[in-house]
């Protein structure tokens, strides 16, 4: 007979042997992914590591650095905090991600899917088409497309002309707005199909009984659907904005980064400081920078917009 101590529902820890066990099973589960975890590990974090280093060496394009380049600790990173458009790129990278992915994109994409799911199949059809032709262009078609719109002699231009309205040099009047419209139009169907899978995740039930004890419709949004859905926004949030940071060849067609560095968000200024320039470590840090950002974002969003825990 156990004693009162061995039996079951005491507390007692788990014998030995059957915790050997356990752990066992836990690594036989776990050899099939091993050969994933291998290749993230090869193409994945080895260009991060390849790169934070390349950051703390003189690389560069040209000259002896280019054949054999040497270590020199944080004097690329001295040199970025000293230079004067790197702080520029950076509010105008916070300013990029802000409107056109936390707020342009993510609103939109919800107003569209909640638009969708109320309106007839032709609305639908649509929406639909026109907000995911945009997404499926390729990028570099999608710039030009872009940059034909927003140019001097371009669509827009045309437009406001025909009903009395001279309209300015978009890309060099108002640059960051620009390609801060187009990103938006050139993502928000991804949100707006992320909205749409997770709307229909939510009962109608509960939505028709808010309505009937006289729920409005913002009520209804802010207090029932949002919070249910609260799990595909933080899902969405985070991957638009490190999306939307890695923008590079919408902006690089539009506006070339220009006029002067008006819009020179960070993938343009370390574009042009490993390339155009020939820096490659200088840009390397420029890039490691803009890892950091993205990292941050993701744990905010994270730890900010983390469903409880029934």
């Amino acid at each position: 007979m156990a004693r009162p101590d061995e039996r079951p529902g005491r507390g007692t820890s788990p014998r030995p042997g059957r915790a050997r066990a356990a752990t066992h099973r836990s690594l036989v589960r776990s050899i099939p992914l091993l050969p994933a975890v291998v290749l993230l590990a090869i193409f994945l974090l080895g260009p991060v590591i390849s790169s934070f280093y390349g950051s703390f060496t003189n690389a560069s394009l040209s000259g002896a650095s280019a054949q054999d380049s040497a270590f020199v600790g944080f004097d690329n990173y001295a040199a970025l905090f000293a230079d004067p458009d790197f702080p520029k790129s950076v509010m105008l990278t916070l300013v990029f991600l802000v409107a056109s992915a936390i707020v342009g994109q993510n609103v939109l994409g919800l107003g569209l899917a909640l638009l969708m799911r109320s309106s007839n199949r032709l609305v639908r059809s649509l929406v639909g088409t026109f907000v995911v032709t945009a997404w499926v262009l390729p990028e570099i078609v999608a710039s030009f497309a872009a940059y034909a719109f927003f140019n001097d002699t371009g669509t827009l231009n045309n437009l406001l002309a025909a009903v009395g309205i001279d309209g300015p040099n978009w890309l060099y009047a108002l640059p960051m707005l620009s390609v801060i419209l187009a990103n938006i139009w050139r993502g928000t169907a991804f949100s707006m199909l992320v909205y749409s899978a997770a709307l229909q995740d939510v009962p109608q039930e509960i939505t028709e009984s808010a309505e009937v004890d006289g729920a409005r419709g913002w009520q209804r949004l802010v207090f029932i659907t949002i919070p249910m859905i609260r799990r595909s926004i933080s899902t969405n949030l985070m991957l638009t904005t490190l999306q939307t940071l890695s923008v590079f060849t919408l902006i690089f067609v539009m506006t070339g980064g220009g006029p002067g560095t008006d819009s020179s968000t960070l993938p343009v200024l370390a574009y042009q400081e490993a390339f155009q320039f020939g820096q490659l470590g200088f840009g390397t840090a420029i890039a490691t920078i803009m890892l950091l950002v993205g990292a941050a974002f993701s744990v905010a969003y994270i730890r900010a917009l983390k469903p409880e825990v029934d």
